[in-house]
């Protein structure tokens, strides 16, 4: 019986029924965008971040693309600003710069949490940076309490790509509530995943709020009145009615992940296998939800067919790094040595609400059976 990296179908089936009715409820009202199930599920993510307001929109990329598109009609930015990025990130958080006429400057990550290091932002900064833009990879928080001292002694803005790191907090504060606006995805592999594609922005900007929610209506807060030239990006009523049950238990869900995080961390003793986080208790450290549990290894095709063979599903997040891609291929031949050897060694293991932990414990057994010897 293959263990599957996530279960999409497990997950949702917890809350069939539930689902169901929501989506009948939107069906029988007649009302199928931007209707009574967005407010109430803006309103709820808010809550649940911290923050004044959450603006739904069509996916994560329209988060980033749209906020950052705010912040040029409200003539905080300009075409050819510079956007400081972590050079390992998912490609999305670039693409997002660049759809802005902006410049992004690629930052190496700190080998051991994988997040952008504060050290080369610092470092990265001139005369025409705007923008600091953190990814919380994998389900992590980025160093904010360092990053804010740094935006706020240059005057930069702070944008959190917090499409993978839903819940996860820091000095009482979670992701979303860190920098002046965050951008969300809820795609369905997410920790609070949609049955479709969804996304928001958090922030307790009243004025960036107003503006986004007219860039994502064609620029217009009144029907054929428009203020500026936006785009078509929300989030219909079916997702947001879904997502609002499926808000209900994602804490519970992150506990469970942060028991298999834990499972893997104390349990997995193989000197092939570079382990996250080895200092900390993953059931009680909450800076992070383990949207993925990502281990390193100089033999991962080898590790990777291992756990083929024994029937269990494993991914690489990523396998190549932005500046190697074809999109951007100005930056092909610049050298961004860590995020290099990240995206040549990283093995994503199965992580979810519905793994088990005997299962979990089958991943274990597995990487203490691998020998690199066997390649």
């Amino acid at each position: 019986m293959m263990i599957p990296f996530l279960d999409l179908k497990d997950i949702n089936q917890q809350y069939r029924s539930e689902l169901i009715e929501a989506c009948t409820r939107v069906i029988d009202s007649g009302w199928y965008i931007g209707g009574a199930e967005l407010e109430s599920f803006e309103q709820n993510f808010a809550e649940y971040c911290g923050t004044q307001f959450a603006i739904g929109v069509a996916n994560g990329l329209d988060a980033l693309i749209l906020t950052l598109r705010a912040w040029k009609e409200l003539g905080k930015l300009q075409d050819g600003d510079e956007v400081i990025v972590p050079s390992n990130t998912y490609i999305a958080s670039i693409l997002a710069i660049t759809a802005n006429n902006l410049t992004p400057v690629l930052v190496e990550p700190d080998l051991a949490t994988y997040n952008i290091d504060p050290l080369k932002i610092e470092q990265a900064i001139t005369s025409k940076t705007r923008v600091i833009l953190p990814v919380h990879l994998y389900g992590q928080l980025a160093a904010m309490s360092e990053i804010m001292a740094i935006a706020q002694q240059h005057k930069l803005l702070v944008l959190e790509d917090s499409a993978q790191s839903h819940g996860a907090q820091t000095q009482g504060k979670k992701a979303g509530h860190w920098g002046h606006a965050s951008g969300f995805s809820f795609y369905p592999g997410k920790n609070l995943g949609a049955l479709g594609d969804a996304g928001a922005i958090t922030t307790n900007d009243a004025e960036l709020a107003n503006m986004l929610k007219a860039l994502r209506n064609y620029g217009s807060h009144e029907k054929y009145k428009n203020l500026v030239p936006g785009v078509n990006s929300r989030l219909d009523e079916i997702q947001a009615a879904m997502l609002d049950i499926k808000l209900k238990f994602l804490n519970e869900e992150i506990q469970h992940r942060r028991q298999i995080a834990n499972l893997y961390l104390t349990g997995i003793k193989n000197p092939n296998i570079e382990l996250p986080l080895t200092d900390i208790n993953a059931e009680t450290y909450e800076q992070h939800v383990w949207h993925l549990f990502v281990i390193r290894t100089q033999n991962r095709d080898a590790l990777q067919q291992h756990f083929t063979e024994n029937g269990i599903q494993t991914l690489i997040h990523y396998p190549i790094p932005p500046h190697k891609q074809q999109a951007y291929k100005e930056w092909n031949d610049l050298s961004y040595p860590i995020s290099e050897k990240i995206h040549a060694e990283v093995l994503s293991l199965p992580i979810g609400p519905t793994l088990s932990l005997e299962e979990a414990q089958k991943v274990v057994d597995l990487c203490n059976q691998f020998q690199a010897s066997t390649v």
